[in-house]
């Protein structure tokens, strides 16, 4: 009797009295949650410091978490052409397409995976994971996206790889296995077509899901530099933000390494800043994102992480 009226107590939101010990473990783990979070805050904030520090200051004393000399060389290097913002609006234009693609192909490819009515789902299902184990390599993918689909120079080259991905479909059919399929059955019996049930019953069902995958893609486009580098030439005259940031350094490096870079002193090329600064340009939107889906993330992470 006194087990349920404790069950109750706790189901019912009333504060339960912690003994010592509880609160001992309890004090630890805020302790190191606490500690664990500072170490992870304080690069970045280096990160950002040393982005408005002097290139001098950074040579002599190296990188420090007060900023001295406070300049905004660094900034004004990267954006001087203006073609950072073409980027900036290219990024995002990309990233929100991606992400929304991306999620309507994943969440109903995990759907139908799951839908004891669809006869190929064990054979398709092998077949995804499948290719999550091999590859053919960098000539043949290269081959095939120039040669056969014709798409060197052009932005879908960059957007078509990272649509979806196995461990994505993989992740969001272990979800959808939390959901009852009498919700299905129910909503045929209603008369409505598959599409209706998806959109009407499905979807609403799926929103930690959503976030999380919808995360991941959005990470994977805004950090993607790899298939510009191999597919985006010099007739493309806007690059993604990761890409033109990689070539403003690399420009950089070069100009310090020319003749050009003899009439002008190491110390007045702020190298080692403009990296600090690209960081910070290249991260700064993308962690503002997560703390809006933080709620789903961890939902959809955890759910996703256990169901077999």
């Amino acid at each position: 009797m006194a087990k349920n009226n404790d069950k109750d107590l706790m189901e019912s939101g009333a504060k339960v009295k912690l003994g010592t010990s509880d609160k001992v473990i309890r004090g630890f783990g805020y302790a190191f949650v606490s500690f664990y979070a500072v170490c992870c805050i304080i690069p970045f904030l280096i990160i950002v410091s040393s982005s408005f520090t002097s290139e001098a200051v950074i040579r002599a004393e190296g990188v420090q978490l007060i900023p001295k000399d406070i300049t905004l060389e660094a900034y004004k290097m990267v954006t001087k052409s203006g073609g950072i913002w073409k980027s900036y609006i290219l990024t995002i234009v990309m990233t929100l397409a991606g992400t929304g693609v991306g999620l309507s192909i994943i969440s109903m490819t995990g759907y139908a995976l799951q839908r004891k009515d669809f006869f190929f789902r064990n054979a398709i299902s092998f077949y995804i994971y499948f290719t999550s184990l091999f590859s053919a390599g960098l000539a043949p993918y290269y081959l095939l996206m120039t040669q056969t689909y014709h798409l060197q120079d052009s932005y879908l080259a960059v957007l078509f790889p990272l649509l979806m991905s196995p461990w994505l479909i993989i992740l969001m059919k272990n979800f959808v296995k939390a959901i009852p399929h009498e919700i299905t059955e129910s909503g045929k019996i209603d008369g409505a077509g598959d599409m209706k049930i998806f959109i009407s019953l499905i979807l609403p069902m799926l929103k930690p899901a959503l976030a999380t995958i919808g995360l991941f893609l959005a990470l994977g486009y805004w950090n993607e530099w790899y298939q510009s580098s191999l597919f985006l030439g010099s007739k493309v005259a806007v690059k993604p933000l990761q890409y033109t940031l990689y070539e403003v350094v690399n420009k950089i490096d070069a100009l310090k390494n020319s003749v050009a870079g003899q009439f002008v002193s190491i110390a007045d090329i702020p190298q080692e800043s403009v990296k600090m600064a690209n960081a910070v340009l290249a991260t700064g939107p993308i962690v503002l994102l997560y703390p809006f889906v933080q709620k789903y993330f961890i939902s959809g992470i955890t759910v996703g992480a256990v169901k077999g």
